[in-house]
């Protein structure tokens, strides 16, 4: 083990597959104590079984961020197993496709709930924990859609955009008191809700070629950025959106 994260305490929310459980893995792998929750139970004990398997200090939580009592349950576990809150990874996230005109409230709602509104309430929860630990780091999720569009994605980019904004004020705001704010925009990443398409051999290359590193993104890759924000190594970085999109976007 290393130790980048020694002395962490890290709440990661979305860990049941994909990015989050990549991100989960790895923050225990540098030292750090995990509190992860999923929507999937299944899928949320699968990530305790691997981190017990890797030794990991953890605690999971089978909840939906949508709702308003997961953020206090969340912290509320960290603090009854680990005494403190240093670190915040809000990864879990939804999409939804429908172009505007044909685009249910409901739909906008659920995608906005998990995606943004989910985010600022484990900020909120969270904030007082950072400031008594005497600062820590808060990474958020966003999606290069954050800074463009595509047909059908109205809820989707809205969200991730909001989670720019949402990043950046936190960052302004609680700078102060020793607390960093940072998100970031993968691009093309092979997850469990991506899988489907890419695993599809013409829509793989397409996507890989689209990309100035000619592949897809895997959530270890998302980790390790997630990682640098999360530690002190990123000690003068706050309120920063990192594209990690292998050169997608270089070409507009």
């Amino acid at each position: 083990m290393a130790d980048r994260m020694a002395g962490k305490v890290a709440i990661v929310t979305g860990a049941g597959s994909g990015i989050g459980r990549a991100t989960a893995l790895l923050l225990a792998a540098e030292s750090a104590s995990v509190i992860h929750c999923d929507l999937s139970a299944e899928a949320t004990a699968e990530t305790e079984r691997m981190l017990e398997g890797a030794g990991a200090s953890s605690a999971a939580l089978a909840a939906d961020v949508s709702r308003e009592d997961t953020a206090p349950r969340l912290v509320e576990l960290a603090l009854a197993r680990f005494g403190k809150l240093t670190t915040v990874v809000n990864n879990a996230g939804t999409g939804a496709n429908a172009i505007v005109g044909e685009l249910a409230l409901s739909e906008w709602d659920r995608v906005h709930n998990v995606n943004v509104r989910g985010q600022f309430m484990l900020i909120k929860r969270a904030l007082p924990e950072l400031i008594k630990a005497g600062g820590g780091s808060i990474v958020n999720l966003a999606s290069v859609m954050a800074e463009v569009t595509d047909y059908g994605l109205a809820a989707y980019c809205s969200s991730k955009a909001g989670v720019g904004g949402l990043t950046r004020t936190v960052a302004l705001e609680y700078g102060k008191y020793g607390v960093r704010c940072n998100y970031i925009m993968p691009g093309p990443i092979y997850t469990g809700m991506t899988r489907a398409n890419f695993d599809r051999e013409e829509i793989r290359r397409v996507w890989e070629k689209k990309t100035a590193l000619r592949r897809l993104g895997q959530p270890e890759d998302m980790a390790k950025v997630i990682l640098f924000l999360a530690s002190d190594e990123a000690g003068y970085v706050t309120g920063a959106g990192i594209r990690a999109d292998g050169g997608l976007m270089l070409r507009g």
